[in-house]
């Protein structure tokens, strides 16, 4: 996991590692020993830090540069009060909606109703 604040926000970003019994066989399904299936696990979970390291840095650079801003980039890892990512909180409901064609509810109004006129 990733986290840290921003922009006024929390952020958090779950990565999810491969265990050594998902890397128990190789590409072409040889077995591996438990050795090489523990180096091939450790392999594989640097390569993802360095896949969401490149990904955080391009999103930041982005945003510094005027081309998207904070929220679009990070908009599905921004935290919640209960502890829940956006993304979390609302694909249920995306999903919902495209096997309905229904459309969800919005999240209410959090502006006071004076500074929304």
């Amino acid at each position: 996991m990733l986290a840290f604040r921003a922009h006024g926000r929390m952020i958090r970003v779950e990565l999810p590692t491969p265990t050594v019994d998902e890397c128990r066989r190789t590409p072409t399904g040889r077995v591996r020993s438990t050795g090489d299936a523990r180096t091939a696990q450790q392999k594989a979970t640097r390569q993802r830090w360095r896949a969401l390291a490149l990904i955080v840095k391009a999103k930041l650079e982005a945003v510094e540069a005027g081309v998207t801003t904070f929220e679009d980039e990070f908009l599905a890892h921004i935290l919640l009060p209960d502890g829940t990512t956006v993304g979390q909180n609302t694909a249920p409901a995306l999903e919902h909606a495209y096997e309905t064609g229904q459309m969800p509810a919005l999240l209410p109004a959090t502006r006071p109703a004076l500074e929304a006129g």
